[in-house]
């Protein structure tokens, strides 16, 4: 059997419904429909007609409840100490936290061996996925021909026929002939499924029969019918039996109904119905036209006030067009002062930084720095020439006779010749001199030696 896999919550933490929620989704699709067998016991009914009890064996319980509309249709009253076997499902009464089996049908034991021969099939089927919901094909919702699928001489034939033509009359209907129970029933209703298959002008094919024990059932319970509902590419719809009544067929059909009469009703609307739905519908439409034509003619003044004059809007797009041209010529004139006075500054650079005019630029440098040199050597020669003849003046002077005589020297010259006189040999007496001095001259006359 599959398992459920369940997310944890974001907070990694269950409350106690959601935890209860999941249990009771687990079990109820890990065990949808189940045979149960065990010993009654706590048996109540309260007023609401409702059967509360206890389903035991040996060693384990369980508790079990049969609601009211299932246990309306059995033959028998259970009571304390029974021993039953029923069919139902798993589920779990959440206020409590309890787990139960709800029965759709019980009865008293002695039937193990064809309900053990519908387990087994049931298991076999399912395994192959004959039961899935991906595998069933949509109910028409106006089938034109319905084929009823029966036997031609029971009241169930009548009933559908009488459900049907009252909800839509005229309505086509083929009904093939099969037997419903015995040991012909399953090959019968498995001809008829493939003869409808073949004809494949039906839009649905109903399988029907009223209710009866298990034995009276089993040839809706046998592998053959199922399988050729399963392999029916028409829908199928199973009304089979009672509403507590469950088969095969149910589980294989595209559609179980409760009662034959509660298929015809599930598979054909009701004409007046649809009419009257239709007439509803046509009125819709036509207020819906008139509002739809109202709100687009609303739309369409609002629009045409909203609507300016072409002169008047050529107008004022003139007048714009103007605005733009007179922006567009400032911003050239702007643009292009911008780029004359941007082109005179780089003509300027450019022209600082011509060839010709750097050469010339560092001739004039070069002639400069020539000038600015010669003064500097002429400067240099000449007070170093005049710090020259500054020494030179000095030791001329040094050696000056003036220098001399100022010092206390004098000069003695003969005034004959001027000769100067350094030895007194040199003069006799009488001889005429001339003594000079610092300031001057001085003349004498030789008295003696």
């Amino acid at each position: 059997m599959a398992t459920t896999r369940t997310s944890l919550p974001e907070s990694g933490i269950y409350t106690v419904s959601r935890l209860t929620g999941e249990i009771k989704a687990l079990l109820e699709k890990q065990f949808p429909i189940i045979w149960v067998e065990g010993e009654i016991s706590n048996f109540k009914q309260p007023g609401s007609g409702h059967f509360y009890f206890t389903l035991k064996d040996s060693t384990a319980q369980i508790q079990a409840v049969m609601f009211a509309n299932q246990n309306r249709g059995l033959k028998f009253m259970p009571e304390d100490g029974m021993k039953i076997t029923g069919l139902g499902r798993i589920s779990v009464y959440a206020p409590r936290g309890n787990y139960q089996v709800i029965f759709e049908h019980i009865m008293p034991q002695g039937m193990g061996e064809l309900v053990a021969a519908f387990e087994q099939l049931k298991k076999k089927l399912g395994d192959e996925g004959l039961f899935d919901l991906a595998r069933k094909k949509p109910i028409p919702f106006l089938p034109a021909k319905v084929c009823l699928i029966s036997s031609a001489t029971g009241a169930v034939v009548h009933d559908m026929i009488h459900v049907m033509t009252r909800r839509f009359p005229g309505i086509e209907i083929e009904i093939l002939p099969a037997s419903v129970q015995g040991d012909k029933a399953a090959r019968e209703i498995t001809d008829a499924l493939e003869l409808a298959n073949r004809r494949a002008d039906a839009d649905v094919i109903v399988v029907a029969r009223g209710g009866g024990s298990l034995e009276d059932l089993f040839a809706f319970n046998t592998e053959t019918v199922a399988r050729a509902v399963a392999a029916s590419v028409i829908p199928v719809v199973s009304a089979v039996g009672h509403e507590t009544d469950f088969t095969i067929c149910d589980f294989v059909a595209d559609l179980r109904a409760p009662t034959p009469s509660a298929a015809a009703e599930l598979i054909v609307p009701v004409k007046k119905e649809l009419l009257a739905h239709c007439r509803k519908l046509r009125v819709r439409m036509a207020k819906g036209f008139d509002n739809m034509v109202h709100n687009r003619r609303r739309a369409l003044r609002d629009m045409a006030k909203r609507l300016i004059d072409p002169r008047r809007a050529l107008g004022d797009a003139l007048l714009r067009l103007d605005e733009l041209a007179m922006r567009l010529v400032r911003a050239l004139d702007r643009e292009i002062a911008k780029r004359a006075e941007r082109l005179a500054w780089q003509q300027k650079r450019l022209f600082s930084r011509m060839p010709e005019r750097l050469i010339t630029n560092s001739r004039a440098f070069t002639n400069r720095l020539a000038q600015r040199l010669s003064s500097a050597v002429q400067a240099t020669c000449l007070r170093e020439n005049r710090h020259r003849v500054d020494g030179l003046t000095q030791r001329l002077l040094a050696l000056s006779p003036r220098a001399v005589l100022e010092r206390g020297y004098s000069i003695t010259q003969k005034v004959a010749d001027g000769r100067a006189v350094t030895t007194t040999g040199q003069v006799g007496p009488g001889e005429a001199l001339t003594i000079i001095v610092s300031d001057g001259s001085i003349g004498c006359t030789v008295d003696r030696k």
